[in-house]
């Protein structure tokens, strides 16, 4: 039997989903209780401190709307969100003062800017450098939190460790920048990158510096990889900054594809474990953001 879902109907009862725990030890009072949207600027507590409470704030993407950051952000809103996500053309959509304003009036919390992709290639070094830099310094302006990176995809030949070193330098060196302004550096582990299976996302996070490089960790992309993204949470749980919380389906039937695995659908309709996973955030004491995110509608007929 088909049944249709409306973009709202589907948004509002994404936390519930996420959250449920019928095949987990972790109560669903215990995730959504009203210590969800404490009082106090979490951007100091981005990783477990020991003997305290897990606090786990909800945010959401604003990729899923396209072009339209401001659809996004009435939507988000009005669904009872605190936290938003944009992506790098919010810098051409708004001026800092206007989105600052607009954040406050919605009482959202920019939780973080997409900034773009960071490359191997070392002549283009400098030029990542000062975007990314310039990223962050508007993401100050407006009063956001954290700067989100990712690398393109690799290039022919085959992934070198001199690959892994020189991206781990290049992290570094945007994220002892963007600390200068006060926003942490979170790199997004990602399909078709060199983070692209557990192995890979080890030897680049081994690379970067960990007082200036955290981990944005996307559960279905960590999953889509080759591994259990709930472990990922306990193995990496020092370094982790934020969290995009999304579900994923069966591959596509072309292999050849190099999307083919991109397959990212609505919470609890496909097959990342998501009570696993916020058990293990309260496990490590999670205190920060997850950040559900869809990419696009995968059916825009139901929405």
């Amino acid at each position: 039997m088909k049944f249709r879902v409306s973009r709202r109907e589907f948004l509002g009862g994404l936390g519930v989903v996420a959250a449920a725990t019928a095949t987990s030890s972790v109560p669903a009072y215990a995730l959504f209780e009203p210590l969800l949207y404490p009082p106090m600027d979490l951007a100091y507590f981005d990783k477990p401190i020991a003997g305290a409470r897990p606090e786990i704030r909800i945010g959401y993407a604003a990729i899923t709307w396209g072009d339209k950051e401001r659809q996004a952000l009435e939507d988000i809103s009005s669904l009872g969100y605190r936290g938003i996500q944009f992506r790098a053309n919010a810098i051409k959509d708004f001026q800092p003062a206007e989105l600052r304003d607009l954040l406050q009036q919605h009482q959202l919390t920019m939780v973080a800017l997409s900034s773009g992709d960071v490359h191997v290639d070392r002549a283009l070094e400098a030029q990542d450098i000062a975007l990314h830099t310039a990223h962050a310094k508007f993401l100050h302006d407006v009063g956001g939190l954290y700067l989100q990176v990712i690398d393109q995809e690799p290039r022919k030949q085959a992934i070198t460790a001199a690959d892994y070193k020189q991206l781990g330098h290049l992290i570094t060196e945007i994220g002892k920048r963007t600390a200068d302004l006060g926003i942490k550096l979170g790199y997004h582990n990602h399909l078709n990158s060199l983070s692209e299976h557990p192995e890979g996302l080890d030897r680049l996070l081994n690379a970067s510096d960990p007082r200036y490089v955290k981990l944005e960790l996307d559960i279905a992309h960590y999953q889509a990889g080759g591994d259990d993204p709930a472990k990922a949470i306990e193995k990496y749980g020092e370094r982790l900054l934020f969290l995009h919380i999304k579900d994923l389906g069966d591959p596509g039937p072309n292999p050849e594809d190099p999307k083919n695995a991109e397959n990212f659908l609505e919470l609890g309709r496909g097959k990342v474990d998501l009570p696993a996973v916020f058990a293990a955030l309260h496990k490590i004491k999670f205190r920060g953001w997850a950040v559900v995110e869809l990419d696009h509608e995968p059916d825009k007929s139901k929405t």
